[in-house]
């Protein structure tokens, strides 16, 4: 049984930052998934694929995996810089603007 522990990526249709603060250890799928000839819905006989562990800190994720003796694989995030302007947001609709603002 192997494992992935990873910080997930935020949402691309939000700015927000939720649910980006936890690692999460997830299972990678020990067989091929298959369509049901009746319904066309996929299935695996797979549990552990169905299950996402959620944890504080890396080392706590690393220390449930070793506990248990799973082996596992840790995806490092890849950080990005906070975009923050000088007046924020409010700036677009100053009255001291100097330049005329249209899209």
């Amino acid at each position: 049984m192997r494992a992935r522990i990873f910080r997930p990526a935020r949402n691309a249709m939000q700015s927000g930052t939720a649910r980006t603060r936890d690692w999460v250890l997830e299972f990678s799928p020990a067989e091929a998934r298959r369509i049901d000839p009746l319904m066309g819905w996929t299935s695996s006989g797979d549990m552990d694929s169905q299950v996402r562990l959620k944890f504080e800190t890396r080392d706590a994720a690393e220390a449930y995996a070793k506990a248990r003796g799973i082996e596992y694989v840790v995806q490092n995030p890849k950080t990005r810089r906070a975009n923050i302007r000088a007046n924020g947001y409010a700036e677009n609709f100053s009255p001291d603007r100097r330049q005329v603002w249209t899209h």
